[in-house]
């Protein structure tokens, strides 16, 4: 870069078309070309290029030339690009930091001549850059880890700085078809679009419901997956059939789910009562009706619609008051009187551990026995290393 730096204040060519000036293309060309190579990775490579992102002229001229690395690779096959290629472009876009808003002035070269023309100093034109870049990258086939890589990044670094963010529609929704842990991910996206886009998703509260299975406790995005339906379920708008059928199903996976989930869990289903009253005879019907085999919830249902979970009940929440954890028991007593009209905040216990629950559930008083605090959680830390 300190070539491109010294042909820029000496060019060895006049500028061909207007907008190049005195900025050597052609060197930074080859710069970038021998970063995104196809069979060789180049993330350390690609560490050191990252500061110059940070210059505005360097940046935006960047990102014209991985778009044409692209086609140039993708040129002339129809088969997938290869993955290691597609590894180095991603790792050089998710380097790029978009300026939000001002005066672009952090030039590598100083441009003199023709200021009011000039592309890398105007945002809009930026963000156009930006866009057209990672359109390009998107539209091929990625491979499931390099998918999730994308979603992780895609409601923080990518879609604010898009200047027609509802272009990721049909990335996002496609995404979010896929289920799993893909699904999951997507969800930040999609509320970004569905809430400052007015994006229009029929389906989407039936597939975030057909989402709620066991595997959701387990996968590494649990936290950020109930985060978002927390989210997508704070509306008082909602239908309260729909609001009754996630409240059910969490109740009756709560029947298999850790001890750490639990203590979230529970908190999270009372807070979408206390949003809903009309929800109020889940928890309130006799106690006759509390039974698993006369229980008219369909659990297998996808469609929340047809789950029949207004005609049932919570009682899922009392067998839980039996559970071997204390700290769980308490949590479940709160079904046995009126809930108050104050949320809960479950964003502490999102991501709470099996470690922090038994530091707070083994190490007490039961019943005549007293556990030795210092021996319980010498035996939880063995345990857990």
């Amino acid at each position: 870069m300190k070539f491109v730096q010294v042909e820029g204040k000496f060019p060895l060519e006049s500028a061909i078309w207007k907008d190049s000036y005195r900025f050597p293309h052609r060197l930074l060309k080859r710069i970038v070309h021998g970063l995104l190579q196809e069979e060789k990775d180049s993330t350390l490579l690609l560490s050191r290029f990252q500061e110059y992102l940070e210059y505005d002229d360097v940046r935006y001229y960047t990102m014209t030339v991985i778009n044409e690395r692209i086609a140039q690779v993708n040129r002339g096959t129809k088969e997938a690009l290869p993955p290691i290629f597609l590894n180095n472009v991603f790792g050089l876009l998710s380097a790029i930091n978009m300026p939000v808003e001002g005066e672009l002035s952090n030039f590598l070269l100083g441009q003199k001549e023709k200021e009011d023309d000039w592309k890398p100093a105007k945002l809009k034109e930026q963000k156009k850059a930006f866009e057209r870049v990672w359109m390009g990258f998107l539209k091929h086939k990625l491979s499931v880890s390099l998918y999730k890589k994308v979603l992780l990044i895609l409601h923080e670094s990518i879609l604010p700085h898009m200047s027609n963010a509802t272009m990721m529609i049909d990335f996002l929704t496609a995404a979010y078809d896929v289920g799993g842990a893909i699904s999951l991910l997507a969800l930040n996206g999609l509320f970004i679009l569905i809430h400052q886009h007015n994006l229009e998703y029929p389906d989407f509260y039936k597939k975030l419901y057909s989402l709620l299975d066991p595997s959701v406790f387990h996968v590494k995005y649990r936290a950020r997956f109930f985060h978002l339906a927390d989210l997508f379920l704070s509306s008082t708008h909602l239908p309260v059939y729909l609001v009754a059928a996630f409240a059910k199903r969490l109740s009756r996976l709560s029947l298999t789910a850790p001890p750490q989930v639990l203590m979230m869990m529970i908190p999270f289903i009372c807070n979408l009562i206390r949003r809903h009253p009309a929800c109020l005879p889940l928890i309130h019907r006799p106690s006759a009706e509390r039974d698993l085999t006369s229980d008219p919830f369909v659990m297998e249902e996808q469609d929340p619609a047809k789950s029949r979970a207004l005609e049932s009940s919570l009682w899922e929440l009392e067998a839980l008051q039996n559970h071997y954890y204390p700290s769980v028991v308490r949590a479940a007593n709160v079904i046995s009187r009126a809930l108050s009209t104050q949320e809960n905040d479950v964003s502490e216990l999102l991501e709470l551990s099996s470690y922090e629950v038994g530091q707070t559930g083994l190490c007490v008083h039961t019943g005549n026995y007293h556990i030795n605090k210092s021996l319980c959680c010498r035996f939880l830390v063995t345990n857990s290393s």
